[in-house]
């Protein structure tokens, strides 16, 4: 099923992508449900919302959203390479919340993200990484080991990090829709402007 996903996301990105005139950049947005924007229209999700603020400040960027739902740090990893032949001069990368729902181990986490920061660095990305939480019945004990992978990620590769891709939304039943996890459109628009100032200064005109 991951992989029918995968190739789900390939098409409807490529389809839009033939819709509207290219760009010389493009941004990449690698990520889960909270990426692709379930629930809510292609249209409102925060990848779309970055690019309608990419081009009003007057930058050639296309954000491509290459965001599958239910996918783990690992799935991430193993669409890396489909998201690197897109030549993207930033990759967003946003992963983890379904790590973190399935219990999975932080060493795991970080050893994934670390890979996918590499590689993408490898081929010429600029990386902004984005932190994800999890609920506090988890534990605290877990969820201080799941918030701490982000940084420490950051802090080896070098890579700029939005502590939180849910801040100020999560927990917020107005920014939420009914299953309390995924942002409505109005969150995802609180996604993509607190986004804004981690992924300006990746940017060329």
């Amino acid at each position: 099923m991951g992989l029918l996903r995968a190739l789900l996301v390939s098409v409807l990105v490529a389809s839009a992508a033939s819709a509207t005139p290219r760009a010389d950049h493009v941004v990449v947005a690698l990520g889960d449900s909270l990426t692709a924007g379930l629930g809510v229209g292609v249209e409102e999700a925060y990848p779309a919302l970055l690019e309608a603020r990419l081009r009003r400040e007057g930058f050639d960027y296309r954000v491509v959203n290459a965001g599958v739902s239910g996918d783990t740090s690992a799935g991430g990893l193993r669409r890396l390479d489909w998201a690197l032949k897109l030549k993207p001069q930033v990759l967003i990368v946003a992963l983890g919340a379904n790590d973190g729902l399935r219990g999975q181990p932080p060493a795991a986490l970080r050893a994934n993200l670390t890979q996918i920061v590499e590689r993408a660095r490898g081929a010429g990305a600029r990386v902004l990484l984005a932190g994800m939480r999890v609920p506090p019945n988890y534990g605290d004990e877990y969820a201080r080991a799941f918030a701490a992978v982000y940084a420490s990620v950051a802090r080896a590769t070098g890579v700029p990090l939005a502590p939180f891709l849910l801040d100020g939304v999560a927990g917020d039943p107005r920014l939420n829709q009914a299953d309390g996890i995924h942002p409505t459109a109005e969150g995802q628009r609180v996604i993509a402007e607190h986004l804004w100032p981690h992924l300006r200064p990746l940017l060329a005109k």
